[in-house]
């Protein structure tokens, strides 16, 4: 069996979960990143990220490595959540392990969430942590250099 935790991100993790997602292939089915390849604008940004308290992030560690994050945020008075996991370990359920156990920190609700239409897995993922589909809309993907239609997810 896999062991599968989440602990409060640091620092140290930064290079790491920059390698993570600058994987071509997550960046196109992330779709909405900003900083995919620029290494310095990442660690600039989740620096600022890491000292914002409104912001609870998380590094996702399988057997002792760091695989991937789960975070939380607040955008325009609506408490979201984000998650990325290393393509290698798509599929193995632990993104959905991963975002249960930040949920189980958040005292909020409700809870928003968002994916590229075509993201199922992603899909999957919220599905099965209780978000509902709650609407739709064309937002412009940076990874993708084009507008796509977005998902949108709650959780009550």
């Amino acid at each position: 069996m896999t062991d599968i935790s989440v602990r409060a991100t640091t620092e140290a993790d930064l290079p790491a979960l920059f390698e993570i997602q600058a994987d071509a292939d997550g960046q196109f089915m992330a779709a909405f990143t900003d900083t995919a390849n620029d290494r310095e604008k990442y660690l600039r940004k989740y620096r600022d990220l890491l000292a914002d308290d409104s912001v609870t992030n998380r590094v996702i560690i399988v057997d002792d490595a760091v695989v991937g994050s789960v975070a939380s945020f607040v955008m325009d008075g609506e408490t979201e959540v984000t998650y990325w996991i290393r393509r290698e370990f798509w599929g193995r359920g632990i993104a959905t392990k991963a975002l249960a156990a930040l949920l189980a920190e958040l005292p909020v609700r409700p809870v928003f969430a968002r994916a590229a239409h075509d993201n199922a897995g992603s899909v999957r993922v919220l599905e099965r942590n209780g978000f509902v589909r709650i609407g739709e809309e064309e937002s412009f993907a940076q990874a993708r250099h084009r507008d796509i239609k977005e998902v949108i997810f709650q959780l009550s």
